[in-house]
């Protein structure tokens, strides 16, 4: 880290500010857009990433930022990165665009391929989680700080699991359909992960495609709780890829529930 102390405060306070002005646009009249893939666009993406990649260009120069909204950076100078800033300036615009409030703003610090400190926050509930490797994981709403800490849940305990609002496949049924008796919820964008380190949830199966940045932050926050995040080997999720997509993954409240029914 170059010796120097990243505040992770820094991080859920640009997250806060980015979040206002989302909101601004939020409650008024905007159109929707689509990118080169076919996802929709808001002036919202755009006008939050443009809020949190000057406030950590001011504030840490020397780190690179990748961010789904801002310019690709080519692989032959990315893999030099061992530190860098991987954001989702707005998670969840179909959620934003269909005005039910599960839309967030993720910052995620990655260090050597993994991310160690990660920011997501809920504009409109005014929701905050803040995971850090080496201090553990807050939540804040409205002003009311609380501790996450996951503990091992019991064996006889019935499983909850979490699943997209938007991307509920064919082979994610077909997964649910494999699973010991649970009962399931849905959550837009990286809330998923935040049920899981919330203990609301105990694991998010993500079969479907996803980028690096849909998932940095929130994996930093459930990590931080004490969670895991794991591809279908096991093996923990790496980030500055050639190839930005992950792999179908894990998110669980811990490694020996994966274990115990038979996952991993």
């Amino acid at each position: 880290m170059n010796g120097e102390y990243i505040n992770a405060e820094f991080l859920g306070l640009i997250a806060l500010e980015a979040g206002k002005a989302v909101l601004e646009i939020y409650e008024g009249d905007f159109s929707t857009e689509q990118k080169a893939d076919a996802s929709p666009i808001t002036v919202a993406d755009t006008t939050a990433h443009a809020i949190l990649s000057s406030r950590l260009q001011k504030r840490y120069p020397h780190i690179p930022i990748l961010s789904e909204e801002g310019e690709a950076v080519d692989f032959d100078i990315r893999r030099h990165w061992r530190q860098f800033w991987l954001i989702d300036p707005l998670d969840g615009t179909r959620e934003f665009v269909h005005r039910n409030g599960e839309f967030t703003i993720n910052i995620a610090l990655i260090e050597e391929g993994q991310p160690v400190m990660g920011v997501v926050y809920v504009p409109v509930l005014d929701l905050l989680y803040i995971g850090d490797r080496n201090v553990g994981c807050r939540r804040e709403f409205r002003g009311i700080k609380t501790m996450l800490q996951l503990d091992v849940s019991e064996e006889n305990a019935k499983l909850r699991v979490v699943h997209s609002r938007s991307h509920i496949s064919d082979s994610l049924r077909a997964f649910l359909g494999r699973l010991p008796e649970h009962s399931a919820i849905s959550r837009g964008s990286s809330l998923k992960f935040c049920a899981v380190a919330a203990g609301e949830a105990d694991l998010y199966p993500r079969l479907g495609p996803t980028w690096e940045w849909d998932t940095a932050a929130g994996q930093a926050v459930l990590e931080a709780a004490g969670g895991t995040v794991v591809d279908m080997n096991g093996n923990p999720l790496r980030y500055n890829k050639e190839d930005l997509h992950n792999p179908a993954f894990l998110a669980a409240s811990n490694r020996q529930l994966l274990q115990r029914i038979g996952l991993i």
